[in-house]
């Protein structure tokens, strides 16, 4: 199991990583390959981890998202800096009256970076390589969001995959793809926007082949072909050339012959810098042009410095989850409703968010369809949350408090000092807090994921707009997660799921929210517009509420 690393070698890693870059940088700039001038642009990006592939099917994570986006394409988008759906490979698409069938007209003159033509029978390659995943492949640590949204495989290997619910694909022509699922789902259409399911090439499908992933638990070992730069071929405007791991360096460079507009910089570099702290001085001494997740109380200071930091809209949640059945206490309504009353969830806004937060009332932000104005809402007061506690018998508690470390999340800024506040809230109420710090990657995600903290803290970004996207993720079934059995709430999801009017479905969430906000399996904190920072010359990208920023769009001044 990993700890977290002393402040001492926190801090050297982050000289070490400064002058990494600045040498990289140095180097460029004498070679007249400099921030707009000379013969290559190279835009320098500070990333805050590395990605964990350069395949996006066998990711779950921002940052290798951040990074395949601008190589793969899916077959729809959103519009730039909105939740919008928009054509993406497929110009345009429609389903049938039932939602089981879906068909995506593709843009013409599409052409990989291996030079392959955009068909329909690629498209309908890449799905099936997807369905026939087996072995390792069927890991949620590799196919998270094909299990999410399609379900299980051609073989289910494992009792707790779930059924599948992707039928097939058909190209009636080569310009044409049909994909039938066996029953409708609020994750249509959404679900073909997510980087997950970006098109890869025909070709690079066959070369795939070859290499297998292995291992189980955490000790997944990925297939060779997602680790390296040359393997992986999409059809974006960059395309990917290097990966060098040891500097935690990923190199994109401009694809001429894409077919939309052409990026506006030759080169693309995501250099990992963990340390918000030194993404922010590597910005500052020029030697990055942008980062993302900036800190609340650095925005004020590089805008007054004269950075750009652009917000983003709210499209998020921060939530602190109980895993009932992992402690007889938190199945008892009374203590989760004392454990809401306890936190001074204003106080957190207020001292902790960049300004634009807001206190959350429910699992989802108002800026989603489903929003309930007519929730169950908790008030701080700690008083009735000592009431709660003694009439419930459970005066003298113990609880895990799981936090991550080494991480910043946009809903998440800086996770150690918000549990921090939490915990002394909770002990403020008598509530005995035995904290346990995990290293985000891999560890925090596994043991939450597991069931193996009373209380923990998480949260959400979007991937489309739509509630079942929030709702659905946690509460459609049983989950060691969450760790609890209400059929009642499966139920509704279920009937929210499967309905194909949007009025119809969107006041299910609402019911869903009132429901969920009564039942309690956890407290929605606040919702927050992460920003992310640029030097004054450069051109940024649009900014994204689902942090989906296209770099294409960046160029120097």
């Amino acid at each position: 199991m990993s700890i977290a690393r002393p402040k001492a070698v926190r801090m050297l890693a982050a000289i070490f990583a400064i002058s990494v870059i600045a040498t990289g940088c140095s180097s460029d700039r004498d070679n007249g390959d400099s921030k707009g001038s000379g013969s290559t642009e190279t835009f320098v990006f500070g990333a805050a981890g590395d990605p964990a592939s350069l395949d996006p099917s066998l990711a779950s994570d921002g940052e290798s998202f951040r990074i395949t986006r601008q190589v793969f394409e899916t077959l729809i988008d959103h519009k730039s800096g909105t939740s919008e759906m928009e054509g993406g490979l497929a110009d345009t698409w429609e389903s049938n009256d039932a939602g089981t069938e879906w068909t995506f007209n593709l843009r013409d003159g599409v052409t990989f970076h291996d030079g392959s033509d955009l068909t329909g029978e690629v498209v309908c390659a890449n799905f099936d390589r997807w369905y026939n995943w087996t072995g390792t492949y069927q890991n949620t640590t590799l196919s998270y969001y094909w299990q999410t949204i399609f379900g299980g495989f051609a073989n289910n290997e494992n009792e707790e995959t779930p059924d599948p619910n992707y039928v097939g694909c058909t190209a009636p022509d080569d310009l044409t793809a049909v994909i039938e699922v066996a029953e409708p789902s609020a994750n249509y259409p959404g679900g073909f926007s997510l980087a997950a399911f970006g098109i890869h090439s025909g070709p690079a499908l066959e070369a795939y082949a070859a290499d297998e992933a292995s291992g189980e638990g955490d000790a997944i070992t990925f297939p060779g072909y997602s680790q390296e730069a040359g393997t992986v071929v999409g059809s974006g405007p960059f395309r990917a050339t290097g990966w060098n791991k040891g500097n935690g360096e990923v190199t994109l460079e401009r694809f001429d012959d894409y077919w939309g507009d052409k990026a506006g910089v030759e080169k693309l570099v995501f250099q990992t810098i963990p340390e918000e702290s030194a993404r922010r001085q590597a910005l500052q001494s020029g030697d990055i042009h942008g980062y993302d997740l900036v800190a609340p109380a650095d925005v004020k200071t590089l805008s007054d410095a004269g950075f750009q930091v652009p917000t983003r809209d709210v499209f998020n949640i921060f939530y602190l989850a109980f895993t009932q059945d992992s402690h007889p206490a938190l199945e008892n309504p009374e203590v989760r409703t004392a454990v809401a009353h306890a936190l001074d969830r204003q106080n957190l806004v207020d001292s902790q968010l960049p300004e634009g937060g807001v206190v959350a009332t429910q699992f989802m932000p108002d800026t989603v369809e489903g929003y309930s104005q007519n929730v169950t809402t908790y008030d701080y007061d700690p008083e009735l949350a000592q009431q709660l506690l003694a009439d419930s018998g459970e005066e003298d508690l113990t609880f895990t408090f799981c936090y991550p470390t080494e991480v910043t999340r946009p809903y998440m800024p800086s996770p150690a000092d918000l549990y921090e506040l939490l915990r002394a809230d909770l002990e403020a109420v008598g509530i005995t807090v035995q904290p346990k710090a995990l290293k985000w990657n891999p560890d925090y995600t596994e043991v939450t994921r597991d069931g193996g903290c009373n209380l923990y803290l998480l949260g959400w970004t979007g991937d489309f707009n739509d509630g079942y996207n929030f709702l659905g993720t946690w509460f459609a079934g049983y989950q060691k997660e969450w760790g609890f059995e209400n059929q009642d709430l499966f139920d509704l999801l279920e009937r929210a799921s499967t309905e194909p009017d949007v009025d119809a479905r969107t006041a299910l969430y609402e019911e869903a929210n009132e429901f969920v906000m009564d039942f309690l399996p956890g407290v929605p904190i606040s919702s927050s517009p992460p920003s992310i920072a640029f030097s004054a010359d450069v051109n940024p990208p649009t900014v994204s509420p689902l942090t989906q920023e296209k770099f294409s769009d960046a160029s120097f001044k």
